[in-house]
């Protein structure tokens, strides 16, 4: 077998019938990064039959003037356990790219252990022995990386669809959505024009443009696998909510009062305390919907990018205005895309959790979002390089050029 560069129809012809997809390797993809700096090629060990036995979306770039570096997302298209297939593929693509590349980078999507939401115990499964398969054949291992120093998450939440529902959610989450919707907010699915406001939410996560999330939008857009999901508030119905609301707790405060005068313990002070509290709240949503509806315009509070691929959906980034956390418009906006698409995909990728679970993490607020949702919680395999150029490879990261270009962090705390 030989290694040979595929049309876009033999690429995207085998990888939907591999089963080992991602929007990661696709047309769109490559397009995309093609607008980050990258060239690409499309790859395939191919017997004398012309039969497609693997395959990869390699991205190209340069790591200096004189040496560039080749990237496979989400890894190489190929059955990683099949021992004799993965050998033969890596000692094929070596030889085709020594010319061409120092190594080049895979972070495969192969799940390894699933973390226990309740005791965050990791099980582990046959796929880890794939490790030990990689390493023999001179892969090069990367750090463990707990937080987002890696290319992509090597932990996430995959939410099945199939059995979404409100009531499977966590308490608080389930409150929190619920106390957004009372606010008056509303959903919809915006076009292009509405990535400017989605990138007012999310500028300060990540260290990409506005352009960036623009080409996202516009590579899937074609094969229409991309949906922008803006969040409002309808002031009139967070108006009348808010003054239904309150009567409704004005008139149960007055019953608590008089409960109060009539049988003075601490049970029913307790009672009337935590009702004045719930008043006042109500009473400042309503003075708060009365100067939204003063206003007289739409206000956008929260925004999210989702790509489509086969079975399943992935919130690629997401935001909101801070000014508004009251309104809990993530959680809101969360509930109501996985509840949207439960209706044609049967998974959901939350994109990217941590492996730290202790109180101590510093994204201790997004895992808890994410697993408020009761997603199941995958660690993979994480990141390697396949070396092809020993001698660059190991002057370069000496050097800290490597360092230097990977590793980073690009995902905010808050």
């Amino acid at each position: 077998m030989y290694i040979k560069e595929l049309s876009i129809h033999e690429f995207e012809n085998f990888v939907d019938k591999s089963g080992f997809g991602s929007h990661y390797q696709t047309y769109e993809y490559a397009v995309l990064m093609k607008d980050n700096g990258f060239s690409f090629e499309m790859v395939g060990l191919v017997d004398e039959n012309a039969n497609i036995h693997a395959a990869s979306l390699i991205l190209i770039k340069k790591l200096t003037k004189l040496f560039k570096y080749g990237y496979a997302p989400k890894g190489f298209i190929i059955d990683y356990t099949d021992k004799k297939l993965l050998k033969e593929f890596t000692d094929k693509v070596i030889s085709y790219y020594k010319k061409k590349l120092v190594f080049i980078k895979i972070n495969p999507e192969v799940a390894i252990a699933e973390i226990n939401i309740n005791n965050f115990k990791k099980t582990y499964n046959d796929n880890a022995q794939i490790i030990k398969s990689l390493l023999d054949l001179g892969y090069v291992k990367l750090k463990d990386n707990l937080y987002f120093e890696s290319t992509l998450p090597k932990y996430n939440g995959i939410v099945n669809l199939k059995k979404f529902s409100l009531n499977h959610l966590d308490k608080n989450t389930r409150n929190k959505i619920k106390r957004g919707a009372s606010k008056g907010l509303d959903i919809e699915i915006a076009d292009y024009n509405g990535i400017d406001i989605l990138y007012s939410f999310i500028k300060k996560k990540r260290n990409k443009d506005s352009f960036y999330y623009k080409n996202y939008y516009k590579a899937f857009s074609h094969s229409k696998n991309v949906d922008l999901f803006l969040v409002s508030i309808n002031t009139h119905d967070y108006l009348l909510n808010s003054k239904n609301a309150y009567e409704n707790e004005f008139n149960h405060n007055q019953e608590v009062a008089n409960q109060l005068i009539e049988k003075h313990t601490e049970k029913n002070l307790n009672i009337k305390m935590n009702s004045d509290r719930t008043l006042l709240s109500y009473k400042n949503d309503m003075l708060n919907a009365q100067a939204e509806v003063s206003k007289g315009e739409k206000i956008y509070i929260a925004g999210a990018l989702v790509i489509k691929y086969q079975n399943h959906i992935q919130i690629v980034i997401s935001g909101y205005d801070t000014n508004y956390k009251d309104f809990l418009p993530n959680y809101f906006m969360h509930y109501k895309i996985l509840d949207y698409y439960k209706k044609y995909y049967d998974f959901a990728d939350l994109n990217g959790m941590t492996g730290d679970f202790t109180k101590d993490n510093p994204y201790k607020g997004l895992n808890d979002f994410k697993l408020g949702f009761k997603p199941t919680v995958y660690e993979f395999i994480g990141e390697y390089d396949l070396v092809i150029n020993h001698p660059i490879y190991t002057s370069l990261l000496k050097s800290g050029k490597l360092a230097k270009i990977f590793n980073k962090t690009d995902i905010k705390t808050k």
